[in-house]
């Protein structure tokens, strides 16, 4: 039984596509002992538990803005201290993050034990200039050397779409970068409702027999350009209303706009919703829509594909390998539409086009959710992965 330590920057309850990715790939693959290394975030949570398959250890004081700056010291010692007692065989550092830190130190001190990189990242690295003001010499000496510490300890890689593993090779990763995507859980997005309980939530959403609803389930950030989504009600009609599913710290700026457009009315926001009732919000969806700046692959955009709802996307990151808009990719069979970036325009006319050809529409959804279900499903993701373990 092969025993693998995880360095995760966070993990659940902080819920994202990497957190799932690791739930959902070692609830899949029971011959391997699991141990996680994450931060604390608050002191509510036990600094052991075990999540399905995984055993989590929380390090830090319970401040998730200090835990993170502390977790390539704190991760590093806990490391070493549960490699006395479990003499581990591989190192999987979850992203080039904080965690990246810990894994790096872990892996000169213990060389032996072989490191695995997996690169899940969404945000572009520069990004990371935030932590010293956007100031690029500060950037080079304090943050970047630290961040491509883990390009160099690799001794093995995976990334989630071809996209992070040009990033990867950019770094100067030396091994070879196999890319495995994150999946979808399948029966999940694709389960059917019955009409009492879709009519329920419809009524509860007050959409009326001519309304359309645009969705998003995405963090409240600037890469996600869900003000761009807004913007473009304006050129669409009032009968068309624009579903947001989840929070972060934009939505105070993205309100103030909805009400600065005259559009306040419909747009709602409803927060974070549990991923256990996500698909009946898509099933009495029209299209979903996120016209990002940046994705590391877009697990959202695959969970419609498989609820079967039309798809408006950028052609940014990981989404390329994915979203096929045959006017862009004639080689390939569409699977969505593409939209340029910051074109609020663009996304009413291709949201009229989705609207107004019925038939086409059809096709394309059908091609998409052929697509997820043969390339994206955990069970294939996490076979891959323990093939590579």
């Amino acid at each position: 039984m092969k025993k693998i330590l995880i360095f995760s920057t966070a993990y659940f309850p902080l819920v994202g596509g990497a957190e799932v990715a690791v739930n959902e790939i070692t609830n899949r693959i029971n011959n391997c002992h699991w141990d996680l290394i994450t931060i604390r975030i608050n002191n509510r949570l036990p600094r052991k538990e075990r999540i399905g398959n995984v055993n989590v250890y929380r390090v830090g004081i319970g401040l998730s803005i200090f835990d993170k700056f502390l977790l390539p010291f704190f991760g590093f010692f806990k490391a070493l201290n549960l490699n006395k007692k479990n003499n581990y065989d591989i190192a999987w550092s979850i992203m080039a993050s904080q965690a990246s830190i810990g894994a790096s130190f872990f892996k000169i001190f213990k060389p032996k034990i072989k490191l695995l990189l997996t690169l899940q990242e969404g945000d572009k690295e520069e990004h990371l200039k935030r932590y010293v003001f956007g100031n690029n010499l500060l950037y080079k000496i304090f943050i970047q050397p630290w961040h491509l510490l883990v390009f160099k300890k690799a001794d093995y890689a995976t990334a989630i779409s071809n996209d992070l593993k040009q990033r990867a090779l950019l770094n100067g990763i030396k091994c070879e970068v196999k890319i495995i995507p994150n999946g979808v859980d399948i029966a999940h997005f694709s389960q059917e409702y019955n009409f009492e309980e879709l009519d329920k939530l419809k009524r509860r959403l007050d959409k009326g027999a001519n309304n359309k609803f645009l969705i998003t389930t995405s963090r409240l950030v600037k890469k996600n350009a869900l003000d761009d989504v807004i913007k473009s009600l304006q050129y669409l009609a009032e009968n068309i209303k624009f579903l947001i599913l989840g929070d972060g710290p934009d939505r105070n700026k993205l309100e103030k706009l909805a009400e600065k457009l005259k559009v306040k009315n419909r747009v709602k926001f409803l927060g974070l919703i549990d991923h256990k009732i996500m698909p009946k919000y898509l099933k009495i969806s029209d299209i979903f829509i996120r016209p990002s700046l940046s994705e590391g692959l877009g697990n959202s955009f695959l969970e419609a594909m498989a609820a079967e709802i039309p798809v408006i996307a950028t052609q940014e990151g990981g989404i390329t390998d994915f979203l096929f808009d045959s006017e862009k990719n004639p080689d390939k069979k569409t699977t969505g539409w593409a939209v340029s970036k910051k074109n609020p325009k663009e996304i009413a006319e291709i949201v009229k086009k989705i609207l107004n050809n019925p038939e086409q529409t059809k096709k394309v959804v059908a091609n998409a959710k052929k697509m997820v279900f043969e390339k994206y499903n955990w069970d294939i993701i996490a076979k891959a992965m323990q093939e590579y373990f």
